[in-house]
């Protein structure tokens, strides 16, 4: 069988994560859509091992988590318990505190990493960062991105680069691809595009105005594993018919 490479990003229909009987119905829809993984994120009070029931009962690879800075911090056992529970290799974090966003905040992000990305290699996985646009702000002439890349090894912290993101915040999403190459297990894939009234907006895969043929082709020679399709908000259509038209897009385009 082919492997599996798109999956989806369930912060997209987070409102409807809420509740178990809800993560539960989610899993089965994205499955229907013809999703074959999913990356876990938004998610209310649930048992782990009721989540990975469902998505065994669904035929879905949970591909990645988005984790909390504060339990990779404080809770790693459990953390690493669930994602052994998972089969998931691959934990990352949607974001950082705001402290974190300076020259001294880069350097204790680092620091704190450290121990944890051991203690998670020990158990086969990897950590890897999802970026905003903020992390496109120049520190002293280079941007946050640019050091972070530079001040953690590969062995210790991947990249789960942010296509929307990266163009919001004015860079070349293919460029930063090929630049990650070899420590870029996962990809978000989002679009953007812009109304006549001048709004930036997020949209689905192929809708919008990003180069999914430049992407595309910089990931497939980079070594990106897993392609994660996320829309932040659908402004008022549902949002399972916006994952819906994603991966039907980007299934035209080579895509699985």
């Amino acid at each position: 069988m082919e492997r599996p490479v798109v999956a989806a990003q369930l912060y997209s229909v987070r409102e409807f994560t809420q509740t178990p009987e809800g993560v539960a119905q989610t899993l089965e829809k994205v499955a229907r859509i013809g999703y074959k993984a999913v990356q876990i994120s938004g998610f209310g009070p649930v048992n782990p091992k009721d989540v990975a029931r469902w998505a065994e009962e669904n035929g879905l690879i949970i591909a990645s988590t988005h984790t909390s800075w504060d339990r990779f911090r404080r809770d790693l056992d459990r953390v690493i318990e669930e994602h052994l529970l998972w089969k998931c290799a691959h934990p990352a974090i949607g974001s950082l505190p705001r402290e974190y966003y300076s020259l001294e905040g880069l350097k204790r992000f680092v620091e704190e990493l450290a121990p944890i990305a051991e203690k998670l290699a020990r158990v086969g996985m990897d950590f890897s960062y999802h970026n905003h646009n903020h992390e496109l702000a120049k520190y002293e002439g280079r941007t946050w991105l640019e050091r972070l890349f530079d001040a953690a090894p590969p062995q210790m912290l991947k990249f789960e680069l942010d296509t929307y993101w990266l163009q919001a915040g004015g860079a070349d999403p293919a460029w930063w691809v090929r630049k990650c190459a070899g420590r870029e297990p996962l990809l978000h894939l989002k679009d953007m595009i812009v109304t006549p009234e001048r709004e930036q907006r997020f949209a689905e895969i192929g809708e919008g105005n990003l180069n999914w043929p430049a992407i595309l082709q910089a990931a497939a020679e980079s070594g990106v594993e897993w392609y994660c399709v996320e829309q932040d908000s659908s402004y008022g259509r549902d949002p399972f018919e916006s994952l819906a038209i994603s991966y039907r897009n980007l299934v035209k385009m080579g895509l699985r």
